[in-house]
């Protein structure tokens, strides 16, 4: 059954529920002023509320329908409920980890200006995280060294469960595109503040983000859409 029929559902048995709890109206017993009252007219009004009172007696609580009805709006409830919250979950860890792929990409641009040496985003497809890769002088042995960055800003990230890398396509420096999903790829941002141009799709079978990655201002941009719907390297200098 779709979305929409199960909100129209649950409408639908809400709606008859309050009416058939509306309807249960409790007749009041004879009022003061009417217990002088003589003749044909004293007579009707008591034998009036004897009436009520003995279908108030009759309909006292709610009858097996009504308890089902609840039973059954709380069901639909939980259902939908339910349903849209697992789907709008998992969009979200997709999301995350795109937006995550978009900050490790601006903390490389900006260590690699700063530092003025080469920084990497190693794109681990075996483990679906990413990392970033920059050099430093190793005083024991008297030689630069690669190490994993790990400060208060930026460490290695693991992406959500089910979410993995779907596509992977960076260009390298001869300018043609290398694709697929190997165990590990990286891509370079350089201390100009350029990179290599890159489209990263990451997804779970169902939702689809892909992250761009601009050569000419080394910056990367989030689409709600797979890599076969972005052009490789684009983006809006206008917004920049």
């Amino acid at each position: 059954m779709s979305l929409a029929a199960r909100v129209t559902m649950l409408i639908y048995i809400t709606t008859n529920f309050i009416y058939r709890i509306a309807s249960l109206r409790l007749c009041s017993p004879l009022r003061p002023k009417q217990r002088g009252f003589a003749g044909q007219a004293g007579q009707t009004c008591v034998l009036r509320n004897a009436r009520c009172m003995q279908r108030a007696k009759k309909r006292y609580g709610f009858t097996f329908v009504e308890v089902l009805l609840v039973v059954v709006i709380i069901a639909l409830v939980a259902g939908v409920g339910g349903g849209l919250y697992a789907g709008t979950y998992k969009r979200m860890l997709v999301e995350k980890a795109a937006r995550d792929l978009v900050l490790a990409a601006k903390y490389a641009r900006i260590m690699a200006v700063e530092k003025q040496q080469p920084c990497e985003m190693r794109l681990d497809v075996a483990n679906n995280g990413v990392s970033l890769i920059t050099t430093q002088w190793n005083e024991q042995n008297e030689q630069m060294e690669q190490i994993i960055v790990r400060d208060l800003y930026c460490k290695p990230v693991e992406f959500g469960t089910g979410v993995i890398f779907e596509d992977i396509q960076i260009v390298p420096a001869d300018s043609e595109a290398r694709t697929g999903t190997d165990e590990e790829q990286a891509i370079v941002f350089s201390p100009k503040g350029t990179a290599q141009s890159a489209l990263v799709q990451v997804g779970d079978g169902t939702n689809h983000y892909t992250v761009s990655f601009s050569a000419a201002t080394g910056r990367a941009e989030m689409f709600y859409d797979t890599a076969e719907n972005v052009t490789i390297g684009t983006t809006d200098l206008d917004a920049e």
